[in-house]
């Protein structure tokens, strides 16, 4: 799924959201309690049928889950969903239809989810002209219309992020480069900037997080295996070798009193890599260090912070069934972890 799937909610329990492994739906997974035990498997959004692989979820600052995706509409044809995830003792809101970019037509690329500070979600999705396009949640119910972005040459997984600001922030690579598309003012519609920045993407590495009240920070993987870090300001910094070729994922936390940012990435071995710096000082550097056991290929990792402030790492592992692999910060200096272990 394209975004964050492991969040911490707002009764203060971590929620996991994946594809069914026997269907065409998405499934979501609660702790009872914090670091407690998981309840079984709830479908969200209802009975309709959802395409797999293509699910964007975002978090709400406060903690709602803001998830969307394709479905077939008519033979040949799909349109987009949204539905919302309020507290994990509640079922999620039945999938609502958002309609096609293009006013109809089949998929046009994986969606992506942004969640302003009003509490709106923003749907972006690739559109028949390869530009992007977003639909907008409106303040007193509803949606707005579609809005084309502008932009071409889009392909994969485009990245939102919501930054400290409350203002979102979207990024898709292309065959050339990143294009960046922000918002000027809350409410108002993304503005893409005037010229792409050139690089060699690897194709489905985007990963982005709100890193001060200015920035937003975009991590990359380039094809000859550089991890650079982007924030628009000024040329990306290669922070370093990437651990592996999948997508990294990042989180801002603390470390010793440090505000810093904290990577993983599946490496070539399988194992978790973890990498962190002082946020935004890439000149200070950063190591991979590998953690836990081998992973296969298609195992999906997250970072996110739970109710008491410790990072957790979480690897979910598809099949049948499926598994979800969870370790903690201890409570010491540096990043030490706890032993991995099996939440289901």
């Amino acid at each position: 799924m394209n975004g964050d799937w492991l969040i911490c909610g707002r009764e203060g329990g971590l929620r996991a959201y994946a594809h069914a492994p026997d269907g065409d739906a998405i499934v979501c997974r609660t702790e009872r309690t914090p670091d407690g035990p998981w309840t079984p498997p709830r479908t969200v959004g209802g009975d309709q049928r959802v395409y797999p692989a293509t699910a964007a979820l975002a978090r709400s600052t406060l903690a709602y889950t803001h998830l969307s995706a394709w479905r077939p509409t008519v033979s040949g044809e799909s349109g987009l969903v949204h539905s919302t995830h309020f507290q994990a003792h509640l079922a999620a809101l039945d999938w609502s239809s958002i309609g096609h970019p293009n006013k109809k037509g089949d998929r046009t690329g994986p969606p992506a989810v942004a969640v302003d500070a009003q509490g709106r979600a923003h749907v972006f999705v690739r559109n028949n002209g390869g530009g992007m396009s977003v639909r907008v949640q409106a303040e007193k119910g509803g949606w707005g219309p579609w809005r084309d972005l502008k932009g071409s040459g889009v392909r994969g997984r485009p990245a939102a992020v919501t930054g400290e600001s409350g203002l979102i922030t979207l990024y898709a690579e292309t065959a050339d480069g990143i294009l960046r598309w922000r918002q000027p003012e809350p409410g108002a519609a993304s503005v893409l900037d005037d010229k792409p920045q050139p690089a060699a993407v690897r194709p489905d590495t985007l990963c982005a997080l709100g890193t001060s009240a200015e920035h937003t920070t975009l991590f990359y993987v380039t094809e000859d295996g550089g991890l650079y870090a982007w924030r628009g300001d000024a040329d990306p910094v290669r922070l370093l070798d990437a651990a592996g070729d999948g997508a990294p994922v990042a989180v801002r936390c603390r470390l010793d009193d440090v505000d810093c940012t904290l990577l993983a990435q599946r490496s070539r071995g399988g194992r978790v890599a973890f990498a962190a710096y002082p946020t935004e000082v890439e000149s200070a550097g950063a190591w991979w260090t590998e953690s836990g056991e081998a992973l296969p290929p298609d195992a999906r990792l997250a970072l996110t912070e739970d109710a008491a402030g410790r990072v957790v790492a979480a690897a979910y592992v598809p099949g049948a069934p499926p598994r979800l692999l969870l370790t903690r910060r201890k409570d010491e200096p540096g990043l030490a972890l706890e032993a991995w272990r099996r939440a289901f």
